[in-house]
């Protein structure tokens, strides 16, 4: 992978959890020169603002359990308009190399001889902090278990059962279909009264957060109409701040 101060080829770009201001400013910086830009369904549209007038603006978003662009779609456009351009900006949402499929598309470039930079992007699990939920906290929690709700065959990751045996912070992407076995999960260890979170469309206007525990989590979530896209954040750094002076 080539440095990210590259004059030319593809450029995966994280766009942030959603706010457009939390875009990096390196990633602000090769959108104003960008040619093309494949976009995802999550980003903000208000990136898309940020280009040169005659940028081409493409979609090959993929909506939750609904209509997507095939992923082999997507690397074929990337070579073929990394052909006739200098600066073709794959843009997703989050962080690309964190559930996002990004690494795939800069191996892919690679492959087809085009370089390929990579510019990170706040992930949505980190906008958890914006909401008074630290990752991490000194004396609560020494780590974190990042884990998919939902594996390529649609399965939730076993990595949960051993996630829930550490007193790490457990946050599942893509898990509000699965809100169920989670809480499953959980009561069967015992853990059912775990703090935990549900952040929908974080750092948007519209966002939505709950505060339940996690064998609540399935009936909170139909309560108070919350889906997709989500992040859940399950562990004692839920509820930290209940404590603090006021």
């Amino acid at each position: 992978m080539n440095e990210i101060t590259g004059d030319f080829g593809l450029f995966v770009i994280g766009g942030g959890p959603g706010d457009p201001e939390l875009i990096t400013l390196k990633g602000y910086r090769v959108l104003q020169r960008a040619e093309v830009v494949l976009y995802d369904n999550l980003i903000n549209k208000k990136l898309l603002e940020m280009v040169p007038e005659d940028c081409e603006l493409i979609y090959v978003g993929k909506q939750p359990y609904g209509n997507y662009t095939p992923q082999e779609v997507i690397h074929e456009l990337i070579k073929e308009y990394s052909k006739r351009h200098r600066i073709v900006v794959r843009l997703k949402g989050g962080d690309p190399f964190i559930f996002g499929r990004g690494f795939e598309e800069v191996l892919f470039a690679e492959q087809h001889g085009i370089p390929a930079h990579y510019i990170p992007g706040i992930s949505s699990m980190q906008a958890s902090g914006l909401n008074g939920i630290p990752l991490t906290h000194r004396g609560v929690s020494e780590s974190i278990w990042v884990i998919t709700g939902t594996k390529k065959d649609g399965s939730l990751s076993k990595d949960l059962r051993c996630a829930i045996n550490s007193s790490a912070t457990v946050v599942i992407y893509m898990g509000m279909k699965k809100l169920e076995e989670i809480a499953g999960i959980y009561q069967q260890a015992g853990l059912g009264d775990m703090p935990a979170a549900i952040i929908q469309h974080a750092t948007l206007p519209q966002q939505k957060k709950v505060i339940c525990t996690a064998g609540e989590l399935p009936d909170v979530a139909v309560k108070e109409g919350l889906t997709y896209p989500a992040i859940v954040i399950i562990g004692k750094v839920v509820t930290a701040g209940d404590n603090k002076a006021s």
